[in-house]
């Protein structure tokens, strides 16, 4: 498909896929601040009614939009078939659920198109703020419809960071003058942040799943920034495991001192 044709179908598409998760982001707010029944699965993670709920009506709505694509979200089960698919949509349809759950204004609803392991569309919504954060590979990011751009630094002293508490006291021996910002829940809320320029660097522990990630990773490297592994590697989504080592976003130029000055210290941020 010719570039300009192939940038065409990725902003229709991206229109498309405003219009499904701003709906979803409607159904989530009908049981925000009303204590839907939740219950812990895998031994730690929290679900609601309202994951389901949203999932159940991204799934229907986004099936419409790309028939034929493969399907991996959080509240579904994984269906391998996914992984011969030319195009996957990446789903969390409520990321942050304890925030969800708490009242908090910082969860989000994510979904992502990707194709060939990178993700091409994406759409964050966190509706308790709203603010719908949109991005397609080549065609840059917005929030509300206005183009947003990750700060940037040739330092890190006083550059904003929001992560894990024990990422940040390991951050504080690298670079003391960092400014530790209160942490983000929604983990692609966090490193939208970044892409925002709200945030100068943000982390996420290991462990983390493509639906936590394949939005937010394109709308940063779409606001000039860089979301990598603490080793420098981009994330290829998709996989049989759609799992995560620690991650770090910034900036491009921080992005790299940063880089330089973890890859001699990963251990202590696993």
């Amino acid at each position: 498909m010719p570039a300009a044709e192939a940038a065409g179908e990725r902003t229709a598409l991206a229109r498309e896929l405003v219009a499904a998760v701003r709906e979803a982001g409607d159904l989530a707010l009908r049981y925000f601040g009303s204590a839907p029944k939740s219950w812990t699965k895998d031994a730690t993670s929290l679900v609601s009614e309202a994951d389901l709920a949203v999932d159940a009506l991204l799934k229907e709505r986004l099936a419409a939009i790309g028939p034929g694509y493969g399907w991996l979200s959080e509240e579904s089960e994984d269906d391998k078939a996914r992984l011969s698919a030319p195009r996957v949509w990446i789903v969390d349809p409520i990321d942050g659920t304890r925030a969800f759950l708490a009242g908090r204004s910082d969860w989000s609803i994510s979904a992502a198109l990707a194709e060939a392991g990178r993700p091409i569309v994406a759409v964050l919504f966190a509706p308790a703020e709203r603010e719908m954060l949109v991005a397609a590979a080549g065609a840059g990011a917005t929030c509300n419809a206005r183009p947003i751009v990750s700060q940037d630094g040739q330092t890190l002293a006083n550059a904003r960071v929001s992560g894990p508490r024990g990422f940040l006291d390991s951050l504080a021996r690298v670079d003391p003058a960092l400014v530790v910002m209160p942490r983000v829940y929604s983990v692609a809320l966090r490193f939208a942040r970044v892409a925002q320029g709200r945030l100068d660097v943000a982390f996420a522990a290991g462990r983390g799943h493509d639906w936590d990630l394949a939005a937010a990773d394109l709308l940063v490297h779409e606001a000039h920034g860089a979301l990598t592994t603490l080793a420098g590697e981009s994330l290829i989504y998709n996989r049989p495991e759609p799992t995560h080592d620690a991650l770090v976003a910034a900036g491009r130029s921080r992005h790299r001192i940063l880089i330089d000055r973890l890859r001699a210290r990963q251990a202590e941020f696993r």
